[in-house]
């Protein structure tokens, strides 16, 4: 029996096996990853995001409890900051989510951004692509707390939540960083804290203008995830959500930005691995930039030739 075939038939060390084989871009992926795209396509993906310290992990641990207790199938992808030396996460598997771990309807898995620009890692939509092969109808995607470099997550999820807390500062400050962009479901999160109210009231005004736009009423949900006050009403706001997108012409335009998305990403990643695999490899990458140092060398000609190669290689069947 295969890992594909124990993948198949439910079992959770498979599915944790071809996660590992997707993030470390194992030999096989790409026979691989078609086979999980036809498929997956079932589930539904919920982004948490926002700054560091807003209490998006408690957040998602009751919010998945809560679907898991209704007997929904649920996948859990916590993206972790990475060591700069190893690349692996800080924050290990069901370190800060292991009571979920007696609930045998929920997977967890924690990522490592591993020098991704954005709060999400690059394999991201690949692993929860295998969870949704895999039966998982949910799957909440917890992203880095970096602020502004989060915006990929609005193309790798169905709805974005994004989660603040009353000390983030006022309203508007917390929007400049894109987060309005993004945002369809805003969380006040600790709201028991001074401020939380009058921010609530600020955001609702600002986004009665946004609603203009989309024909989309962001709500803004006020929760205290320790005391698992407001979770009930978080679920029945992105239950709302999906309601719209799958109702609202929108959803046509959702998804096509999804696949370009999608489309843009395996480009880039094929790319990139066939230049550094094939054409600019260590040797050539260090004669280059020695070149450019001693100035016999522009990185733009150097580019036009790392290009040149790549189209040779391209012509000839190698890539």
């Amino acid at each position: 029996m295969t890992v594909l075939d124990e993948f198949f038939a439910g079992q959770k060390l498979a599915l944790s096996k071809i996660i590992s084989h997707i993030e470390n871009d194992g030999p096989q992926l790409r026979e691989l990853l078609p086979i999980l795209y036809d498929k997956a396509g079932r589930a539904y993906k919920v982004g948490l995001t926002g700054p560091p310290g807003a209490g998006k992990s408690t957040l998602v641990h009751k919010l998945a409890e809560l679907y898991a207790e209704r007997n929904h199938q649920v996948g859990i992808i916590a993206v972790d900051p990475s060591s700069p030396f190893t690349e692996g996460a800080l924050l290990g598997d069901r370190i800060r989510m292991q009571n979920l771990a007696a609930y045998p309807n929920i997977f967890i898995r924690s990522m490592a951004t591993r020098g991704s620009t954005g709060g999400l890692a690059a394999s991201t939509g690949e692993v929860a692509m295998a969870m949704d092969a895999f039966g998982k109808e949910t799957i909440l995607i917890e992203t880095v707390g970096v602020g502004q470099v989060e915006l990929d997550i609005a193309d790798s999820c169905d709805t974005t939540v994004v989660v603040l807390v009353p000390e983030s500062g006022d309203s508007i400050q917390a929007l400049k960083a894109g987060l309005m962009e993004i945002a369809d479901i805003f969380v006040i999160n600790k709201a028991d804290r001074p401020g939380a109210s009058k921010m609530a009231s600020e955001l609702s005004i600002i986004l009665d203008f946004k609603k203009q736009k989309t024909g989309w009423e962001y709500p803004v949900v006020k929760t205290e995830a320790v005391n698992e006050i407001g979770i009930d009403e978080l679920k029945d706001k992105i239950a709302a959500h999906r309601e719209f997108l799958s109702a609202d012409s929108r959803n046509e335009y959702h998804r096509r930005r999804k696949i370009k998305t999608e489309l843009f990403h395996i480009l880039d990643k094929r790319l990139k691995a066939h230049i550094a695999e094939h054409i600019l490899t260590e040797d050539v990458f260090n004669k280059y930039i020695e070149q450019i140092r001693a100035g016999e060398l522009n990185p733009y000609d150097a580019v036009d030739r790392i290009i040149t190669t790549l189209m040779r290689d391209i012509a000839n069947g190698r890539f």
